[in-house]
């Protein structure tokens, strides 16, 4: 069953990114690549990817001044309003619009294994205002930037399903279970 997943790493204090989109904070973390959250375990069980612009643009930038191919087997849509350039040998589609048709697209695409919201903490908030999004799985370093792109920025009610901890970080994984029941409305 094909499932919707924002797998990602975040500050303690709830930032994908500093104010100057920076990743300095993460770079520098101890983890284990074999170890809880996995990178190489998560990627072979993900069949399509959607990204926002800005995670496009940084991925980009940084596999250019790496000299890097685009490091990604499966087709990966971008969602931007602007007109974005492409990465040579890569499947990216670009697209925007409403994120139900998107999502059939990805589903499609993903042929049962399971769709990774790669980046944009927006992104992923449109993904499960659409009721689209399944889980999230954060790996949380032990840093804080003070500001910048907020890692899921609307209030959602979440379930913790899973716990461990990968050197540096406390890995967690949460069941989105809807809008936040907000008692004051």
């Amino acid at each position: 069953m094909t499932r919707t997943i924002f797998y990602t790493a975040t500050t303690l204090d709830g930032y994908l990114a500093d104010e100057n989109d920076s990743l300095d904070w993460l770079f520098k973390q101890d983890i284990d690549n074999a170890g809880p959250n996995s990178y190489e375990d998560f990627i072979t069980g993900v069949g399509a990817m959607v990204m926002g612009r800005t995670t496009y643009e940084w991925i980009r930038e940084h596999l250019l001044a790496l000299q890097e191919p685009w490091p990604y087997k499966m087709p990966a849509w971008v969602l931007s309003h602007r007109e974005l350039p492409a990465i040579a040998g890569a499947d990216i589609r670009f697209a925007q619009g409403g994120i139900q048709p998107i999502h059939a697209d990805l589903k499609a695409a993903a042929a049962g294994k399971d769709i990774w919201v790669v980046g944009g903490g927006d992104l992923a908030a449109q993904f499960a205002e659409a009721g689209l999004l399944d889980e999230m799985v954060l790996s949380i370093a032990p840093a804080t930037v003070g500001t910048g792109r907020p890692l899921f920025p609307r209030k959602f009610d979440l379930e913790l399903t899973e716990v461990a901890r990968n050197r540096a970080f406390v890995c967690a994984t949460y069941k989105v279970l809807g809008p936040a029941n907000d008692p004051a409305h």
